[in-house]
């Protein structure tokens, strides 16, 4: 995978001599960092601008000695000179010079290897791969406590949000309810977009691919994908659980349709791509889907390519984290800070380090189970297509003889709808079972008032 040829991993002699004379606590943290690309790029310039703050925080300093990168020219013109580079990761992830590996190269397959081989020659990892822990976590994170080492990642969720540090620290007096929030730029970007300029997806899409919020396949944004990879991580912190990723119920914006946008308006809602993790007596809700939120609330007004996180623990009650969920010095905030975590550890046992999921091995719950999408209860909204506006009371009648506890029911606004859509019913119903709305929603389809496919959507209060 990476080609170039491959220069001297040698440092200088005179540093040799000099970091080998210092004390461990005192010498520079030495770190050697996989990819040099938009994370990597940013974490060396930030620990470049802000190395007199970063050591006084870190009670030492932080110097990045080796790096490995695909193409060997471009990275020694983020370097320059004093930084050894390579285009074989192992040799990073195995260097004796080298105290905590960053791997800021991405992906699933390599870069689980070259973090299980750093982890055993003793080495600490930060990473912001997200898609690698959700994935192979469980893995990774038994290993580094196999070997004693720290695998930190609070870059791989909400970038410049410190909300694992916060889950792990912050809030470790509470009994954490759930966890929800906006937590992919993209995709609250294009939604922003839809509310406020009448965008259709694909159009909203383009635009954030010109911008640069998207990628050219943006296929892990828009399908849920990303979001889902953070929630997992969220919800292994506040619950004490392991990482269960393909139990996720992920659902994405793609088939979302600009009069659900504009009805929501209507209604007193705005659409937002969720992920929540919500722990009930039975097990854990881990989802993430497009879902009304109330005009009034906090992350109503999350917009752009921002992010929002609500927690609600029993003690602390509800609170708040919200910036930037993406960016190449907004994610090197978060490394960084991982690194200065690291560079404290000196002299500490590993059983005295805060744990890598938040709670000790001892107390993770292998048995805390997620639950089926159809054992999910929220409220729910229903954009019902009739032959005539006057059949607006057989469709609310209609579910409710289907057990589906209606709140609300309203024609859609014409302003709200598109040229030749027909009448639309609008309804909100009270908390109930997926598994009920679906069954009725399947019913429903076969009403002779009934015009076209019914649309569902989840409602999330998100109140104390």
């Amino acid at each position: 995978m990476y080609r170039d040829p491959v220069q001297s991993l040698q440092p200088e002699q005179h540093s040799i001599a000099t970091t080998m004379a210092m004390p461990a606590a005192t010498r520079p943290l030495r770190v050697g960092m996989i990819g040099i690309g938009t994370v990597g790029a940013g974490t060396f310039r930030v620990l470049a601008r802000n190395q007199a703050t970063i050591a006084g925080r870190a009670g030492r300093g932080i110097e990045v000695v080796v790096v490995a990168a695909r193409n060997l020219a471009r990275a020694a013109g983020v370097v320059g000179t004093g930084v050894a580079l390579t285009n074989d990761p192992m040799q990073v992830a195995t260097h004796p010079d080298v105290d905590v590996v960053v791997e800021a190269a991405g992906g699933t397959g390599p870069a689980r290897e070259w973090l299980l081989a750093a982890m055993a020659a003793g080495k600490h990892v930060v990473t912001a791969n997200k898609a690698l822990l959700a994935v192979h976590g469980n893995e990774l994170f038994a290993a580094a406590r196999q070997h004693g080492v720290a695998l930190a990642y609070e870059g791989a969720v909400a970038v410049s949000i410190p909300i694992i540090k916060a889950l792990r620290e912050g809030l470790t007096a509470n009994h954490i309810e759930w966890v929800a929030g906006i937590i992919n730029g993209t995709t609250n970007f294009i939604l922003s977009k839809m509310r406020d300029e009448g965008l259709g997806f694909a159009e909203a899409l383009e635009q954030a691919q010109a911008l640069g919020y998207a990628e050219a396949d943006p296929a892990f944004d828009i399908e849920g994908v990303d979001a889902a990879h953070k929630i997992t991580l969220l919800a292994a912190n506040a619950f004490g659980m392991p990482v269960r990723f393909a139990d996720a119920q992920v659902e994405g914006i793609t088939a979302l349709q600009g009069m659900d946008v504009a009805c929501a308006e209507q209604l007193g809602y705005r659409i937002k791509l969720l992920g929540v993790a919500r722990k009930r007596s039975d097990g854990v809700e881990l989802r993430v889907q497009p879902a009304l939120v109330p005009a009034t609330h906090l992350l109503a007004h999350v917009n752009g390519s921002m992010n929002g996180i609500l927690v609600k623990g029993d003690a602390a009650g509800v609170t708040m984290y919200y910036g930037a969920g993406a960016g190449s010095e907004q994610t090197a905030s978060a490394v960084i800070a991982d690194l200065v975590d690291v560079a404290r550890l000196d002299g500490t046992n590993a059983a005295q380090r805060v744990p890598h999921l938040g709670f000790h091995t001892h107390a993770v719950d292998d048995r805390l189970a997620v639950l089926p999408r159809a054992a999910v209860h929220t409220r729910h909204y229903l954009r019902v297509p009739v032959h005539a506006a006057q059949q607006i009371e057989a469709v609310g009648a209609w579910l409710a003889a289907q057990q589906v506890p209606v709140a609300q029911v309203a024609l859609a606004a014409d302003k709200a709808l598109p040229p030749g859509s027909g009448a639309q019913v609008l309804v909100l119903t009270d908390a109930v079972a997926q598994a009920t709305v679906d069954l009725a929603v399947h019913a429903l389809a076969a009403h002779p008032a009934v015009a076209g496919l019914v649309t569902t959507l989840r409602v999330e209060m998100l109140d104390a």
